[in-house]
C-alpha cells in the first residue's frame, strides 16, 4: 500500500515530464520552425501555446521583428570613373524560416549573404550614375532599385530586405586632393568670368555716366552763356542810363572802379605820373569843381 502513492507520485512527475517536453510557446516578436530529427518540417508564425511530440521533434526561434546589419565602408566605381566609398546599412527580417534554414541557417550565414548582395547590387546600381548624381541627386530612387535587387535574391533564402539606405559618400585619400584642385580651378575660373562681365558692365555704366555729365555740363554752360549775356546786356543798359542822367558822376564811378582794380592787384607793378590824368581825382582843391 505504501508503494501505490509512490507511484502515483513517479507517474505524476513523468506526465509533467512529457507535457513540458510537448508545449511550447510562441511569443509575438517570434517565429518558430519544427525540426524532426534535423529534417525541417513545417514553420509555426501564430502566437500563443502549441503541441509538438517530444524527443522526435525540436523547436527552431527565429526573430520575426526587423534586423538590421552595418555594412563595412565598399569602394564603388561612378559611371564617369570615380572611385567612391560608399557606408551603407540596410534593415530586414525572415520572411520564410523554413528556407531560411534551409539556406543559410543562422542570422551570421543570412548577413554573410546580404552583405555580398547588396554590395554586388551598389557597385551595379551606382555604376550607372555619375559622381555628382550620387553624391548630389535623388537617393531615394537609387535605394529602391537597389532594394529591389537585392530582394529578388533574398527571396531564396526566405529574407526579405525592406530598405537599404547610404549613410555617407567619400571620395578615397588619394583622390581628393585631385578633386579639390579641380574644383578650386574651376572656382577659380568661375570667378575670373564674374570680374570680366562685372568690369565689362561697369565700363559701360561708367561711359554712360560720363556721357551724361558731357551733355550736362554742355547745357549748363550753354545757359550759364545765355544768363551771362542778359546780365552784361542788363548791365549796359544801366550804364548807359546812368551816363545819360549824370556824365560826371559816371566818369568819377568809372575811376573809382579802375582804382580798385589797379590798387587791389598786388601782382600788379604801375609806373604812373602822379600829375597824370590817372590820379586826377585825388589833386582836389577847394573850389575846384570836377572836370
Amino acid at each position: 500500500m505504501k508503494s501505490l502513492p509512490a507511484a502515483i507520485v513517479a507517474l505524476g512527475v513523468v506526465v509533467l515530464v512529457i507535457l513540458s517536453q510537448s508545449i511550447y510557446m510562441v511569443h509575438q516578436v517570434e517565429q518558430v520552425l519544427i525540426v524532426q530529427w534535423g529534417r525541417p518540417d513545417r514553420s509555426v508564425t501564430t502566437p500563443g501555446l502549441h503541441l509538438k511530440i517530444p524527443l522526435y521533434e525540436q523547436v527552431l526561434i527565429f526573430e520575426k521583428r526587423l534586423l538590421a546589419f552595418d555594412q563595412e565602408p565598399q569602394e564603388v566605381l561612378s559611371s564617369d570613373k570615380k572611385n567612391l566609398k560608399v557606408d551603407s546599412y540596410a534593415r530586414w527580417r525572415i520572411k520564410d524560416p523554413l528556407k531560411f534554414y534551409q539556406t543559410v541557417r543562422t542570422e551570421v550565414g543570412a548577413t554573410s549573404r546580404l552583405n555580398d548582395i547588396i554590395y554586388s547590387n551598389l557597385r551595379e546600381i551606382l555604376g550607372q550614375y555619375s559622381m555628382l548624381e550620387i553624391v548630389s541627386g535623388s537617393r531615394t530612387d537609387l535605394m529602391s532599385k537597389i532594394r529591389d535587387l537585392a530582394n529578388k535574391q533574398a527571396v531564396k533564402m526566405g529574407v526579405e530586405v525592406v530598405d537599404v539606405r547610404i549613410k555617407r559618400t567619400d571620395l578615397p585619400a588619394e583622390n581628393s586632393k585631385a578633386v579639390y584642385r579641380r574644383m578650386q580651378t574651376e572656382r577659380e575660373r568661375q570667378a575670373k568670368q564674374y570680374r570680366a562681365q562685372g568690369d565689362e558692365q561697369a565700363a559701360k555704366i561708367r561711359a554712360s555716366a560720363d556721357a551724361e555729365r558731357a551733355i550736362v555740363l554742355a547745357s549748363a554752360d550753354r545757359d550759364a552763356q545765355k544768363l551771362r549775356g542778359e546780365g552784361e546786356g542788363e548791365a549796359t543798359a544801366i550804364y548807359a542810363n546812368a551816363f545819360q542822367k549824370d556824365p560826371r558822376f559816371y566818369f568819377f564811378n568809372r575811376s573809382m572802379e579802375a582804382y580798385r582794380k589797379s590798387f587791389m592787384n598786388s601782382d600788379t607793378t604801375m609806373v604812373l605820373d602822379p600829375k597824370g590824368g590817372f590820379f586826377k581825382h585825388f589833386h582836389w582843391e577847394a573850389g575846384q569843381q570836377l572836370r
